[in-house]
């Protein structure tokens, strides 16, 4: 039997951008950083072995931010990642679209963006199937939506399957993207997400843990597919979801993380992230995991690097508690952060303890009573979050001043832990 869902918690699709609506914007300005700073003040320790003390631990909450090991249930994005796409058609309803432009919405932009996220140490080489399989009841039967029926969804999953088995060698993909005919009456594009198993269906001799469920309209969401494979990476929705669907769901982290919005303006993924995932290693992260005063110079996250050869600062954490963090990164207008709203030093609390959906992340605001890219921005309160040259924040304990911006690029900056 399919089960439709890990004891872990779920993975909830966020609502379409037509959903919310804001002002037009009034105007911003982006700017270009320049590239490489050759310079690391190295008063802090580098964090040491697999995370160092600066690593939280990783807790039982759902898809949680430690990163002192690694969840063995997940496949870790480091070197190649093979995955299928299966297209799904339905009795009462023709595709107008063909598979191989469905294949194109998606990719290869999805591997592109994390090809660059991970600094080329990630891989995701999708293999698209040519072909329509045609599923075995009408897609009104399969009542798919957002909030879908438990006992309705594993129905769904095992006729794909089913359908899909005797073109497909499961064995050979680490991923399953199952993509629906857009123009069929019963698909919801509400309801793309990532389906966990709590029972793997097993296949050619293969277990399936989970499944991406794609519903998307053509063309689709932008980085739709990028958001939820970041969920088959163990990566936690940072969307705030309000208990009585209304309201905004962006207060945590704004356009910061593509875990945050797919829409947003700056969908590189954090440090913490990045060092989570293993595309930052222990010489790119500053720890700073005692009382005092540090200087740090911070290499923008964006910036192309040399994975063991570069050895330039990417990310200040900086331990509060057992489960808890502030942490720093420069953000610049490049890469998969080209349409930014603002560019400088962006600081951020991590709370390992605390599951997907409920604020794991929480982005501070260097600009509390300003605003940034209206019409543009999924939250014009934190679009302006990163501080600039001159300028502080404080919380947790931590003092954060940023003292210059260099012409190579970097950011320098003092912390003070009391």
């Amino acid at each position: 039997m399919v089960r439709p869902l890990t004891p872990m918690g779920v993975d909830r699709p966020r609502p379409r951008r037509g959903e919310r609506s804001w002002p037009r914007r009034l105007g911003a300005v982006l700017t270009s950083l320049c590239a490489i700073a050759t310079t690391v003040v190295a008063a802090p320790a580098h964090a040491a072995g697999p995370g160092g003390p600066c690593a939280l631990p990783r807790s039982q909450a759902h898809h949680s931010e430690g990163l002192d090991s690694w969840n063995p249930d997940y496949p870790r994005p480091v070197g190649r990642l093979d995955a299928v796409m299966i297209f799904l058609s339905f009795p009462d309803a023709k595709p107008f679209v063909s598979p191989e432009r469905l294949a194109a919405d998606h990719f290869p932009g999805t591997s592109r963006f994390f090809e660059r996220a991970s600094y080329g140490r990630f891989s995701l080489r999708v293999h698209p199937l040519k072909r329509w399989f045609k599923m075995p009841r009408p897609s009104g039967e399969y009542h798919i939506q957002r909030d879908w029926d438990g006992e309705r969804r594993s129905t769904y999953l095992r006729d794909a399957v089913a359908v899909a088995d005797k073109a497909v060698d499961f064995r050979r993909y680490n991923l399953v993207y199952l993509v629906a005919d857009p123009d069929a009456p019963g698909v919801d594009s509400d309801a793309t997400k990532v389906v966990n198993l709590e029972e793997p269906i097993r296949v050619d001799g293969a277990e399936l843990h989970r499944v991406v469920t794609v519903f998307e309209h053509h063309p689709p969401d932008r980085n739709v597919l990028a958001h939820e494979t970041g969920h088959v990476l163990d990566l936690p929705d940072l969307y705030h979801r309000p208990t009585d669907g209304k309201g905004d769901w962006d207060t945590h982290v704004g356009d910061w993380d593509i875990m945050g919005s797919q829409f947003g303006l700056s969908s590189e993924p954090f440090g913490w992230h990045k060092w989570k995932l293993g595309w930052l290693g222990p010489r790119q992260v500053d720890c700073v995991s005692g009382p005092g005063t540090t200087l740090h110079t911070l290499q923008p996250l964006e910036t192309p690097m040399h994975p063991g050869r570069d050895n330039r600062t990417r990310v200040v954490v900086v331990r509060t508690g057992v489960t808890s963090a502030i942490v720093i990164e420069a953000r610049g207008a490049s890469g998969n952060d080209a349409t930014t709203c603002t560019e400088g030093v962006l600081v951020y609390r991590v709370r390992s303890d605390t599951a997907s959906g409920g604020g794991p992340i929480q982005v501070l605001d260097g600009h509390p009573a300003g605003h940034a890219c209206w019409g543009e921005s999924v939250y014009p309160p934190l679009a302006d979050a990163p501080l600039g040259a001159g300028e502080s924040l404080e919380a947790d304990g931590v003092r954060v001043e940023v003292r210059g911006h260099t012409p190579a690029g970097a950011w320098t900056l003092r912390v003070r832990r009391g």
